[in-house]
């Protein structure tokens, strides 16, 4: 499953570097699938969801960090652990029980951002 930040985020920002798919975002900010992805143009996703992967996206948040959802893959294939809760002083990043993805569609998902790695 992906993982989520909860509103105890204290936004101090320690995640962000962290995540090998630039999946994580300060609060209010716009993203985009080809950050830190080899994404570009029109896309579909391992989910089925037809995008640009240039366009930008709305906030998930407006008050604290989130994670875009389709981008995390709970670093696999990066590693061991995901790298977000590992370092979170306030264990906010926790799996997000409504996105529940198995180990090798979360493996699908890595190899589709990062066809390279």
């Amino acid at each position: 499953m992906a993982i989520k930040i909860t509103d105890e985020c204290i936004n101090c920002g320690a995640c962000e570097p962290e995540c090998p798919n630039t999946a994580i975002y300060e609060a209010s900010y716009e993203w985009k699938y080809s950050d830190g992805t080899s994404l570009l143009g029109d896309i579909k996703l391992p989910n089925g969801k037809l995008s640009n992967a240039d366009k930008e996206q709305e906030p998930v948040s407006d008050e604290f960090y989130f994670i875009a959802t389709d981008k995390c893959t709970e670093c696999v294939g990066f590693h061991e652990e995901p790298q977000c809760a590992a370092v979170c002083p306030v264990d906010c990043c926790v799996p997000d029980e409504d996105n529940v993805e198995t180990e090798d569609f979360l493996k699908g998902k890595q190899k589709f951002m990062h066809p390279e790695n």
